[in-house]
């Protein structure tokens, strides 16, 4: 298995600490190979910005540039505009159903969606977006364990935040078991 991920969003979303997350959760945790690259417009908030991660179980990157996304997670409408020419037309692309509105993409696409933000103002602080989003991206796509994701996230965010983060990062992980006993409650009344 290679896959090609691209985090996507504007300065001040965490995508690049997302993207370093999700490169050593694998590389360092579930034994796979892994690379990490990053780009942001000169603006140091706002601005678009983007990283990349290849994860390879068998052999080691040799161009760790994403050209076909086999995995889009975008949190910005900027973002998607910018890098949905990069998905696979039979990709995965995950978004922030409130930041981002979709459109012109391949019936193929497996298009999964999570309000992050609302998520994350919920629990006190929308700077934890991306963490909720990384919980929903390990879930939908088994690209990195639960574990490795956890034990890593642990590593990588101060201590004061530590608890907010680890209740972000569930939010993400259940939110589609969450959303379905939504569905089947409003179903039935």
């Amino acid at each position: 298995m290679r896959l090609q991920v691209k985090l996507s969003g504007f300065g001040g979303q965490g995508i690049i600490l997302s993207g370093y997350i999700v490169g050593k959760a694998a590389a360092l945790y579930d034994g796979k190979f892994a690379t990490h690259t990053q780009s942001y417009g000169p603006e140091a908030r706002g601005g678009a910005c983007a990283a990349e991660v290849i994860i390879s179980d068998d052999k080691p990157t040799d161009y760790p540039f994403v050209t076909d996304a086999d995995i889009l997670v975008t949190m910005s409408q900027e973002a998607f505009e910018t890098y949905k020419p990069l998905l696979q037309r039979n990709g995965t692309l995950i978004y922030d159903k409130d930041l981002v509105h979709i459109h012109d993409v391949p019936k193929t696409v497996k298009k999964h969606s999570i309000p992050a933000t609302k998520i994350a103002e919920n629990l006190g602080n929308k700077i934890v977006a991306n963490v909720v989003m990384l919980g929903f991206f390990a879930r939908v796509t088994g690209a990195v364990s639960k574990n490795a994701m956890v034990r890593c996230i642990r590593e990588s965010v101060p201590s004061r935040f530590l608890d907010l983060n680890m209740r972000a990062f569930e939010e993400g992980w259940q939110w589609p078991e969450n959303s379905r006993r939504r569905r089947r409650k409003s179903g039935a009344a």
